[in-house]
């Protein structure tokens, strides 16, 4: 399978931070926050990756990433997505480059310890949503489950005022090649966007859509509370491993 970072985007809740270099180059703790999704996707076996870039800080990368050897990459491409128009939007800029195969799409600012290799090397068809319980399941796609069984999504639905779970939609995601004829059956929503929880509920009612909890830890870092979180928690990791090899007594970072 190959991977897809989408890292476009202006990041204006990040100002004025974002004002000097693209969101997802901002530092978790000691590298680039877009070093973490790539990792994710290496350590899934991933090394052909595809970054959607936006916003006028996209050069940026270049000098960051290179061509991404160094980060266990075998081959890396750029695309450029012109506006803010939805992530589902940019996705569709990556269809040359999955070339008819399956794909793994992950969000530039979702930062997570969890092992997909399992999820990636079993996939066959279809799409697979990983889900995660949040405090602040509003910000994100919700499920709505049926009541007579706990495992079957009736809909997705995008950012609701009141989630009927919490559990939300995590920017991870792996779609067979079907993804980008739904994204052409796609209008925009109310916000002007094309939405990638539209292109979910697609594939749920086709009967094609599974889904999974994401083990471990996972946070996007697209505001101040949840850049923070991310920093706070990668932080801790590294300090805690370098402790545990000298036997020094780590102390906890502040919440």
């Amino acid at each position: 399978m190959k991977g897809v970072i989408l890292g476009g985007g202006l990041g204006s809740r990040l100002y004025p931070l974002t004002h000097a270099t693209n969101k997802h180059l901002l530092p978790i703790y000691d590298r680039p926050m877009v070093y973490y999704p790539i990792a994710t996707l290496v350590n899934a076996g991933i090394d052909e990756v595809i970054i959607v870039t936006g916003g006028p800080h996209a050069g940026d990368y270049l000098r960051v990433l290179q061509n991404g050897r160094q980060l266990g990459l075998r081959h890396l491409e750029y695309t450029y997505q012109e506006r803010e128009g939805g992530i589902a939007e940019a996705l569709a800029l990556c269809e040359d480059f999955a070339d008819g195969e399956s794909i793994v799409v992950i969000l530039g600012d979702n930062t997570t310890d969890a092992d997909i290799r399992p999820a990636v090397q079993d996939f066959r068809e279809g799409a697979l949503i990983f889900l995660k319980e949040v405090h602040d399941p509003d910000r994100y796609g919700c499920p709505v489950f049926d009541p007579a069984d706990r495992r079957r999504i009736l809909r997705i639905e995008e950012k609701p005022k009141q989630p009927q779970s919490n559990l939300a939609v995590s920017g991870l995601y792996l779609y067979d090649g079907r993804v980008f004829d739904y994204i052409k059956r796609l209008k925009p929503s109310g916000r002007g966007e094309l939405e990638i929880t539209d292109v979910n509920n697609f594939y749920l009612e086709d009967g094609l859509l599974r889904w999974e909890e994401l083990e471990g830890f996972w946070s996007d870092a697209g505001t101040f509370e949840s850049l923070y979180r991310s920093n706070v928690f990668w932080a801790e990791k590294a300090l805690g491993a370098q402790a545990a090899q000298s036997g020094i007594v780590q102390e906890t970072i502040p919440q």
